[in-house]
């Protein structure tokens, strides 16, 4: 049986999954034994199937800059967070700050969807 704090986690990332796949043309793919949801074969979110702990990564070419200054959320690594991708985690210790994360999500989508795409998702 998951824990409080694991089941925290999954309401989580089962709210953005929906959310990401909800999204004209997203689909999602299982690289590097992760999740990915994609627009037209682009990432537009890397994460991981949430257990004890649970990491999501956007990119964020508006608003990494505020993001940053958050405690649960830094730079991606491998170079990436200079391109504007972010990275959170979360231990499931503290509800996770859901409607930030389906913001960044959209913004994350609109940045790498062709733009007609994105411009369908308000």
């Amino acid at each position: 049986m998951a824990s409080r704090r694991e089941a925290n986690l999954a309401m989580a990332f089962q709210a953005l999954r929906a959310l990401a796949l909800s999204l004209p043309e997203a689909t999602e793919a299982f690289p590097w034994d992760h999740v990915a949801w994609k627009v037209r074969g682009k990432a537009f979110c890397f994460t991981n199937r949430p257990g004890e702990d649970w990491g999501f990564t956007v990119k964020l070419p508006h608003s990494s800059g505020a993001a940053l200054l958050l405690s649960f959320a830094g730079p991606t690594g491998y170079g990436l967070g200079r391109s504007g991708w972010v990275s959170a985690s979360f231990d499931g210790r503290r509800k996770v700050p859901v409607p930030i994360l389906e913001s960044w999500l959209l913004e994350s989508y609109r940045a790498v969807a062709p733009r007609k795409l994105g411009a369908r998702v308000g």
